[in-house]
């Protein structure tokens, strides 16, 4: 038998459609188009150009059209917390927030004044950061109410998007999680802490889980293809990543990129004390799992020095910069916790790393290549104490790491998070978004019977790398350095 499907899979920096075709047990992906996914800025405001995004995902339709294979579904997944509002004719109400915008800055206190912090995570088990759809939502109510009172629904950016391509509006659960506004435990929306700040829950769409057939493409989005089933996969693009590879006790994910997203999946939430200290976030899974992992920097430091570096005419290509950090000249010179405020959005990333340092009297990077370095191993370091927490939580040894995303090429950073964790790392595949909607694609068509059968034709088709630990003295000895420079951070 084969089967092709269509994937779109957008990201914080760049959207791309993948096309996957199964024969005979191997899963073959091509790449249809990749388009940037820019913010724009307005008014002192970080907006997204989704419109700009839908042009794209036309744009990939046209393209799939003229193959003579046909296509047995299409699926979307996207970053999270983001959203946007529909009017009457499902056409959003001006464009949705980013999340790095500042009009959330002051609004988690806010909100924790009239409901406790311990009781919002008792309920929604989600990380807290300033940026989740509940705060933005908030600050929407006290900047914008009209805007609010004229939306007849609200949609994650996955949700928006299905929406335009069958006429059907619906809440997938992945992406849901990501609002912090989603009970995790009835696995419903919290309408009762929404009523509690005073938002309209008249908004939410209806809540469905991933691999569900929200139904047929419509011809006005494109002839040729219309009434291609359109599935949900986890539409929120972490959960599509994880659903590509094996699960289980004793192995932990790594989604690797702008953001890098640390955990293993489990079977139930875990909501504890212990948890809401360590502020670790309990997201949706496919087939009933919940995803148990902290949100960290990820690359986003190195990605914003490059576009400073590029400002002031200098540009540098990951290949040349990586080839500069392995010089061990500049090994340990500078560490910095990734997840330091002061990295979220700063005018000059170089600058605030720079800063960073001489406030911890901590010598300053003098280069590109002193500057990566620190970048890699702080991100390292970072990983060793998420999964060392993560042991505690569940109570699982963590013996193996699967490193996947755009991240999973970058042999460096994979063999330093291998020495700094002491665990060997699976990296690839690169595309695992792409393939795990594709494998919630399969299965929700019945080209496949169960995930673990996708996934396993997921790992033969796609060969993974491995890195093992070495140098575990070194890194040993510089381990509680760190640690001190992350309980600055905490203080």
């Amino acid at each position: 038998m084969s089967a092709n499907f269509l994937a779109f899979d957008l990201g914080a920096e760049s959207g791309r459609a993948m096309s996957g075709h199964l024969r005979s047990g191997v899963l073959n992906l091509a790449e249809i188009c990749r388009f940037p996914n820019d913010p724009v800025r307005r008014n002192g405001s970080l907006y997204w150009d989704v419109l700009r995004l839908w042009l794209h995902m036309q744009r990939a339709l046209e393209q799939v059209s003229t193959d003579p294979r046909g296509l047995d579904s299409i699926g979307v997944d996207a970053w999270g917390c983001d959203y946007g509002l529909l009017g009457e004719r499902g056409e959003l109400l001006g464009n949705p927030f980013h999340y790095r915008d500042s009009r959330t800055d002051g609004i988690m206190a806010s909100v924790f004044e009239r409901v406790p912090r311990a009781r919002i995570y008792e309920i929604t088990g989600i990380q807290f950061l300033p940026f989740n759809t509940l705060y933005q939502l908030v600050a929407a109510s006290r900047e914008t109410p009209r805007l609010l009172d004229a939306a007849t629904a609200f949609g994650t950016i996955p949700d928006i998007l299905n929406c335009w391509l069958t006429g059907e509006l619906r809440g997938e659960y992945t992406s849901a999680t990501t609002t912090q506004m989603v009970d995790a435990t009835e696995r419903r929306w919290a309408v009762g802490l929404l009523q509690e700040l005073d938002l309209p829950t008249r908004l939410l769409p209806e809540l469905i889980e991933p691999g569900t057939i929200l139904g047929a493409l419509k011809p006005s989005v494109h002839t040729g293809l219309g009434g291609t089933p359109v599935v949900a996969p986890a539409c929120h693009d972490t959960g599509s990543a994880v659903a590509a590879i094996p699960g289980g006790a004793g192995r932990a994910f790594l989604s690797s990129g702008t953001w890098s997203l640390l955990g293993t999946e489990t079977a139930v939430p875990v909501i504890t004390p212990a948890a809401l200290q360590a502020n670790f976030t309990n997201e949706g899974g496919v087939c009933g799992t919940t995803r148990l992992l902290k949100n960290i920097g990820g690359l986003w430091p190195l990605q914003a020095c490059r576009h400073g570096w590029a400002r002031d005419g200098r540009s540098y290509d990951y290949a040349e910069l990586m080839d500069a950090a392995a010089d061990d000249r500049h090994a340990f010179l500078s560490l910095f916790d990734p997840d330091d405020p002061v990295f979220l959005r700063p005018p000059d990333m170089a600058v605030a790393i720079a800063d960073y340092c001489r406030r911890t009297e901590q010598p300053q990077p003098k280069s590109p290549g002193a500057f990566t370095r620190a970048i890699l191993e702080s991100l390292a370091f970072k990983y060793r104490l998420v999964l060392d927490t993560l042991e505690e939580l569940t109570g699982t040894a963590i013996t193996e790491v699967q490193v996947v995303g755009g991240g999973s090429r970058n042999r460096l950073l994979n063999q330093f998070t291998a020495d700094a964790t002491g665990r060997p790392i699976v990296a690839g595949p690169v595309e695992a978004t792409a393939l795990g909607n594709i494998a919630m694609q399969m299965l929700a068509t019945g080209a496949v019977s169960t995930l673990a059968e996708a996934r396993r034709i997921i790992e033969y088709s796609f060969p993974a790398d491995r890195f093992e630990p070495a140098a575990a003295d070194q890194w040993d000895a510089q381990y509680a350095r760190f640690r001190g420079y992350v309980e600055l951070t905490c203080v």
